[in-house]
């Protein structure tokens, strides 16, 4: 199989790495909350949290991945041949 090639930079900063690790850890002791103030229990939860963290103390975090979804444009279009089939 092919190896997968690194591109030699860091996708996150030490920095970061440390305040997710924090977050991670308060987790799992239950200490760690959402902003609606509740218990947070998913990983993948304390991760974002931790990245969130991170960039407002100003580490090297990429930025938010944001757009719209390709299922959504999936139903506008189905929503649009139904309202033009009842036309005719």
């Amino acid at each position: 199989m092919a190896e997968k090639k690194s591109s030699g930079t860091r996708k996150y900063s030490k920095k970061a790495g440390k305040t997710v690790e924090s977050a991670m850890r308060r987790k799992k002791k239950g200490t760690l909350r959402s902003g609606s103030g509740k218990k947070v229990t998913s990983r993948k939860q304390a991760i974002a949290i931790g990245l969130s963290e991170a960039r407002e103390k100003g580490a090297k975090v990429p930025k938010k991945k944001t757009g719209a979804k390709k299922k959504s444009s999936a139903k506008k279009s189905s929503a649009k041949k139904k309202s033009s089939s009842k036309k005719s």
